[in-house]
């Protein structure tokens, strides 16, 4: 038997993911969900590149969860929990469970505590497991440094940075980073709030406290627009020089005036223009010190990719509920289905 998978948004994430659900043993793809015209009612298949499977690519949520009959809806339009909260019910209804790659979904219990208790009464009145995911927050400043503190006999602080490249994601993430901007309308979009660096320290700091049992009382975050040398252009952003690339940001977390968690995350893409290598380092100290360095990064878009599909068995076989990475089994890479020749 093998669960089925909706795929609702079929940008640079959402196409990946079902792609991946669909080369999995134990996933069936049954459907997806868009707004764009110019996917709607096509094959999905073939949208993907493959060939034709006669699945559908639907306007109308409501209708693709009644005709495919998922058993996991996977969201991947949004980043905000008030975005996605009206789509994550609109599913629950249906009494099928939901992952969401929407990053403040990773632990919406400290930003978004409001929103926190109203999705926890949907998942228990419709019996549904709801889990945000990806791979930052999701894992690497968070799930992983919280795995890494199992070795530790106390942890006194953490330190950790992600150097990452921006090129894979879409023109949604590109706009939330500031990526193509002048300064100026960098500094701007700062204070309207249209640019928001990167989404996800307030989940991956309470996380981490959460899973340490640290009282985490104020978080404080900063960001600094990182400004191009060089020219540089992906499939949806074209930098030149003087303009935005990406955003310095940084948080931290204190218990009182102790600080306990400082995460740095300077995103931009194609870094390696001029000479930023890209990796991710965590710096546990206490006793012992730990000192993980991996390099370059892990690629934030296969990883979100891989993440929001090897978390689906854990999210359909658990109980209901609002849950966190930090709760479930650890990821695995699900077995490739073998194709006969």
């Amino acid at each position: 038997m093998a669960y089925r998978v909706l795929v609702w948004g079929l940008g640079a994430m959402g196409s990946g993911v079902a792609r991946n659900v669909s080369q999995k043993e134990g996933l069936r793809l049954v459907g997806a969900v868009e707004k764009d015209p110019q996917k709607i009612g096509r094959d999905l298949g073939e949208y993907l590149g493959g060939e034709k499977t006669g699945r559908q690519i639907y306007s109308d949520v409501e209708k693709a969860v009644s005709e495919t009959r998922p058993d996991i809806v996977v969201i991947a339009t949004n980043s905000f929990v008030e975005e996605v909260l009206t789509k994550i019910e609109t599913v629950a209804r249906h009494h099928v469970d939901i992952l969401t790659i929407a990053e403040e979904m990773a632990f919406p219990f400290f930003s978004h505590p409001e929103e926190s208790e109203v999705l926890e009464n949907i998942a228990w009145r419709y019996g549904v497991s709801i889990l945000g995911t990806g791979i930052n927050p999701g894992f690497v400043l968070d799930l992983l440094i919280i795995a890494m503190t199992g070795t530790c006999l106390k942890v006194d602080r953490i330190e950790a940075r992600r150097i990452n490249d921006l090129s894979p994601f879409g023109r949604t993430v590109m706009k939330t980073q500031g990526v193509g901007t002048s300064p100026e309308e960098f500094k701007k979009g700062i204070e309207t709030g249209e640019i928001v660096g990167h989404i996800g320290f307030q989940q991956s700091i309470a996380m981490i406290g959460n899973a340490l049992g640290w009282d985490i009382d104020r978080i404080e975050e900063s960001r600094e627009p990182i400004i191009s040398k060089t020219e540089r252009r992906t499939s949806v952003a074209h930098v030149l020089p003087g303009m935005v690339a990406g955003c310095r940001h940084i948080g931290r977390g204190y218990c009182g005036d102790k600080l306990m968690i400082e995460l740095i995350h300077p995103q931009q893409i194609l870094p390696e223009k001029e000479g930023v290598d890209t990796g991710d380092y965590i710096d546990i100290f206490g006793e012992p010190d730990i000192h993980l360095s991996i390099k370059p990064e892990i690629p934030g878009g296969k990883g979100t990719i891989a993440l929001a599909t090897n978390m689906i068995p854990a999210v359909i076989e658990s109980g209901p509920g609002l849950l966190e990475m930090s709760e479930l089994p650890i990821p695995r890479c699900l077995l490739n289905e073998i194709k006969e020749i």
